[in-house]
């Protein structure tokens, strides 16, 4: 509760302003007045909904449980049956949510180790066999769990604003992206549900906050967009990356032809298997898809590896998506697992040592690719600075092609609604080829010209 809210049958000293000739507006100060207690009172009665309706046999009370507390049962009630990438991204929200509802109490750790122990420790579930928290991790835990402030403090707006505000700021002061912010804004909104559920919380204490979200971009940036001539170099610069007898790069080329030639997502190409291809010596190939392979941290998985093994994004368990491959990527493919073979589960994309490849792993060595095929001018822009931007190119150049965008959407894994909304963008200099059609078509029309003239 506000440390701040006085008993209500004392009223708090006021200093009356003056108006005119030494002379005071009592209306005005009324007013004044009158608005300070209904604001003591609306934050008094917000409190004491905490605990929800009260019965004649049971008084009333407020909830004293921390924030600190509900945060940690919050994440292990929520861990069971989520995603690695779920788990993870609903701990930096709380941990982000943790520090701005700390008091500023002595003895106070710095930042970074704050962080860890939140991050690493507090809100995750220990797996049988784990190692115990550093010793100056568990003083940090111990630190946070005197200093957290009572959950029921949310009714504070300004408290509730100072705690939406947090989540726009990154770790060096900077502002968040949009997609961060309103992920860690759901998983707060989620769990003062979850408190509601509880009867810890009468009400939702956002909904007296005035805070939204910039609203996100949502179409693909057209500048990252790749043509068919950018991407064909692209994809051969990969070949060049490394020393040719570890093949750094070389045994990657199929892996970016993937996301390029068939619109896979980068978690999609990684978990491409021999026996769930069709690679013909000639002609379209087939892919049927079932499984992603995200990485999220050994912290977040079931298993205590890397990557977690999911279905497909947007999909129910144990749905399937058929890719068609063309005949440039089943020549690649089928080079790939010649030259290298595969992994043990039949995986045609590994590390050396067999293992899932990892998200640093192939973003070094792009961006060394992208390095070697593009001029500085183009290596400047956003121009395929990511991976996923090979996906983005590839979509665009399938409806550029004039293909059926059902069909697109279908081979992508999207609804028509957000290929349409995303990924229609014009590639790299397709406008200058749009203007030399109007302008052909243009001269068409213009009057001959008399060869005497």
């Amino acid at each position: 509760m506000d440390s701040n809210v006085h008993s209500l049958g004392a009223a708090p000293d006021y200093a009356v302003p003056l108006h005119g000739e030494g002379r005071w507006d009592g209306s005005s100060a009324v007013a004044e007045m009158a608005g300070e207690f209904g604001a003591q009172l609306v934050r008094a009665i917000r409190a004491g909904l905490a605990q929800g309706p009260s019965t004649a046999r049971e008084p009333q009370r407020l909830s004293r449980l921390t924030w600190y507390a509900f945060a940690t049962e919050y994440a292990r009630a929520h861990w069971p049956g989520r995603a690695a990438k779920t788990r993870d991204e609903v701990s930096d929200a709380l941990t982000a949510v943790t520090l701005a509802m700390c008091w500023d109490r002595r003895g106070r750790p710095t930042e970074q180790v704050l962080r860890r122990a939140l991050r690493h420790w507090a809100f995750v579930m220990p797996r049988q066999g784990d190692p115990m928290p550093p010793p100056q991790d568990r003083l940090a835990l111990q630190w946070v769990a005197k200093a957290s402030r009572p959950l029921i403090d949310l009714y504070d707006p300004v408290l509730a604003r100072d705690v939406l505000e947090s989540l726009r700021r990154k770790q060096d002061g900077g502002e968040a992206a949009v997609e961060t912010m309103r992920r860690k804004r759901k998983v707060l909104v989620h769990a003062l549900g979850y408190a509601m559920e509880r009867g810890e919380l009468g009400s939702n204490p956002l909904e007296q906050v005035r805070w939204s979200v910039p609203k996100p971009a949502v179409s693909v940036d057209p500048r990252v967009v790749a043509n068919p001539s950018q991407a064909r170099d692209l994809l051969t610069a990969i070949s060049y990356v490394g020393g040719y007898r570890r093949a750094r790069g070389r045994r990657l080329v199929g892996l970016f032809a993937g996301m390029y030639y068939a619109g896979l997502r980068p978690e999609e190409a990684v978990a491409v298997t021999l026996p769930d291809c069709r690679l013909p010596s000639s002609g379209w190939g087939r892919l049927v898809l079932h499984r992603t392979l995200p990485q999220a941290g050994k912290r977040w998985t079931d298993t205590g590896l890397n990557h977690d093994e999911r279905g497909l994004k947007n999909r129910r368990p144990g749905d399937t998506r058929v890719v068609p491959l063309p005949p440039h990527l089943v020549a690649m493919w089928r080079e790939s697992v010649t030259t290298f073979g595969t992994a043990d589960d039949g995986r045609l994309f590994f590390s050396e040592r067999g293992n899932i490849l990892s998200y640093t792993a192939y973003h070094h060595v792009w961006r060394e690719a992208r390095a070697l095929a593009l001029p500085p001018a183009l290596a400047a822009t956003p121009l395929a600075k990511r991976p996923y931007d090979l996906r983005h190119s590839a979509l665009s150049t399938w409806l550029c092609a004039g293909a059926d965008p059902a069909e697109v959407a279908q081979r992508a894994g999207n609804s028509v609604e957000v290929l349409l909304t995303r990924y229609a963008k014009c590639l790299y200099d397709r406008q200058s080829i749009n203007n030399q059609r109007i302008e052909e078509l243009l001269y068409a029309y213009d009057p001959p010209v008399d060869p005497e003239e």
